[in-house]
C-alpha cells in the first residue's frame, strides 16, 4: 500500500492528488489539491508533520522527511512546501520550508531549518545547509548553494508553467487508471 497510517496519523490527500503505486506516503502528511507523487518517491511524516500546498510534484526517487523534537533539536523540524513547487528526481528535502513557485533541481539537498523563499530555482546537485535562507527571486547553485543572479521574467513565468504541466500529466495517469 502506498499511502499508510503511522502512529494513528493517516495522510490527507487533497482533491485530484495522484500517488504512483511504487511511491510511499506515510503518517502525518498533507498533500494539497492536484499534487503528484511519482515512482519510488518517499514522503515520510512519521515523527513530525509534512505539508505540501497545491500543484506540487514530487518526482521519481525524491525523499521528503523531517527531524523529530528532542533535546538536540527542540521542537524538531517539520517540512512545509508552498504552492506550485516542482521537486525534481532524487532531490532530498529534510525539515525545511519551501516557498511558492520553486523548482528544486535533480539531486539537490535542502537540510534542516533551511528556508527557500518564493520564486526560486535551486540548480541540480545543489546543497542548502542547515538554517540557511535563500531569498526570493534568484537562481542558486553549488555546495553550499550561492546566489547566482536574479531570475529572468522568462524563468519566473516558467515556474507556474512547469507545475501546471505536471498537473496535466498526473491527470492523464488518473484517467488511465480510472
Amino acid at each position: 500500500m502506498t499511502v499508510r497510517t503511522f502512529a494513528g496519523k493517516t495522510p490527507q490527500l487533497g482533491e485530484g492528488v495522484w500517488v504512483d503505486p511504487s511511491a510511499q506516503v506515510i503518517g502525518d502528511v498533507t498533500l494539497g489539491p492536484d499534487c503528484s507523487v511519482w515512482p519510488c518517491a518517499v514522503i515520510r511524516g512519521d515523527m513530525h508533520f509534512i505539508e505540501l500546498g497545491a500543484r506540487c510534484s514530487v518526482q521519481d526517487n525524491a525523499v521528503l522527511h523531517i527531524t523529530h523534537d528532542s533535546r538536540f533539536n527542540p521542537g524538531g523540524f517539520a517540512l512545509t512546501i508552498g504552492d506550485d513547487v516542482t521537486i525534481a528526481h532524487q532531490a532530498m528535502l529534510h525539515g525545511c520550508h519551501i516557498g511558492n513557485r520553486v523548482m528544486i533541481g535533480m539531486q539537490a539537498i535542502v537540510m534542516d531549518g533551511a528556508r527557500i523563499g518564493d520564486d526560486v530555482i535551486l540548480a541540480a546537485g545543489s546543497l542548502v545547509p542547515p538554517g540557511k535562507s535563500l531569498r526570493p527571486g534568484y537562481l542558486y547553485r553549488g555546495k553550499p548553494a550561492q546566489s547566482v543572479r536574479p531570475l529572468t521574467q522568462e524563468e519566473l513565468d516558467f515556474l507556474p508553467y512547469v507545475a501546471g504541466n505536471y498537473v496535466k500529466l498526473k491527470d492523464q495517469y488518473l484517467a488511465e487508471e480510472g
